[in-house]
This record gives C-alpha cells, sequence and structure tokens, in this order.
C-alpha cells in the first residue's frame, strides 16, 4: 500500500477520534504517520539473503563472539505501541565470522514488524543459526512495553526479559553461564 493509501486510513482514524485533520496541526499528520508506520514496518520488506549481503568470512575462532546493547525498537502486535530495549546476541563459530552490523541489521530486520518480545527472540536467534551454522546462538532481550506502561495497568518500571538458547548454548551449561555473564557485566 502506498503511503498516500495508507495516510487516508490515519485521516479516517483521526476523524474517528473526533478530530479535524485540516486543523494546523494535524495539517500533514495522516502522510507523516504513514510515512512512520511504513518505516517501523520495514521489516516485512526485507530478506536475511539480502541483508547478509555475503558478509560471511572463514575464520578459524571457536570462541564466543558477543554483540551487546543492540537498540531495540518494535512495535507490539497487539496494541501497535512501542517496545524498546536491547538486545544481545552471541554464538560460537563453527568455520565462519559474520559481519559485526550484519548483527544488529537481523536484530532491527525483525524488530520493524509487529512482533511479541518472545518470537522476536527466538526469530532473531534462528536467523544468526541458519546464517552463520553457528555450533550455538545466544540472545538475550529486554524491553520495555508502552501497551504496559501507558495503558492497562501502568506499570512504568518494568521491563520484559527473554532469551533463547540454542546448540551449544542450550546444551552446555558452561557456555550459557559465560554467555550471562558477560552480558551483566557494564562497560
Amino acid at each position: 500500500m502506498s503511503a498516500d493509501e495508507l495516510a487516508e486510513h490515519y485521516r479516517l482514524m483521526l476523524e474517528g477520534l473526533g478530530e479535524d485533520p485540516g486543523r494546523e496541526g494535524l495539517q500533514g499528520t495522516p502522510l507523516r504517520a504513514a510515512k512512520a508506520m511504513q518505516y517501523l514496518t520495514s521489516g516485512y520488506h526485507q530478506s536475511l539473503e539480502e541483508l547478509v549481503n555475503g558478509a560471511l568470512f572463514a575464520s578459524d575462532s571457536d570462541e564466543m563472539v558477543l554483540v551487546k546493547d543492540i537498540e531495540l525498537y518494535s512495535l507490539c502486535e497487539h496494541h501497535l505501541l512501542p517496545i524498546i530495549g536491547k538486545c544481545h546476541v552471541a554464538y560460537i563459530p563453527d568455520g565462519k565470522v559474520i559481519g559485526l552490523s550484519k548483527i544488529a541489521r537481523i536484530v532491527d530486520m525483525f524488530a520493524r514488524r509487529l512482533q511479541i518480545q518472545e518470537s522476536l527472540t527466538r526469530q532473531i536467534a534462528q536467523a544468526v543459526m541458519d546464517v552463520t551454522g553457528a555450533r550455538g546462538v545466544g540472545v538475550v532481550a529486554e524491553a520495555r512495553h508502552m501497551c504496559m506502561m501507558m495503558r492497562g495497568v501502568e506499570k512504568q518500571n518494568s521491563a520484559m526479559l527473554t532469551s533463547v538458547m540454542l546448540g551449544n548454548f542450550r546444551d552446555d551449561a558452561r557456555t550459557r553461564s559465560e554467555f550471562l555473564e558477560l552480558i551483566r557485566r557494564s562497560h
């Protein structure tokens, strides 16, 4: 759907809320909101293959690779309200490593879809595993959900943590413990 077509839906929504989309402060808002929503859901139009774009490199490394504190912005699929947090992604290479920025791009690709955090965490882990052929992958996501903070129970200090452990991270308690200890450490 084009931005102009989507903007018409936002205009109707504003009218449905009792607003005048023609008033000074709202002129242009339907189109701006449509473009923002297209950006916030741009992950639907990306593929893992295009995103990685061959950025895999042969490596003898068999030690944990960890990318910490990747900013995470998504939209809750139940209320279309923001999910804001960070994600920690680790993997144990098995003959190849992935370009560092690609890990953050994988997080963004899945975050820029309507989501629940549990699915988002699993999708990131599985994508890293599929792309790298790693011996194991661990992902922990920590986020605040505006649907819980702005409405409903209105709990301002709550955060949700989810984790997915695949391969060595699931099977080896030492690997899992090392990963969790590393993400606990401050910079």
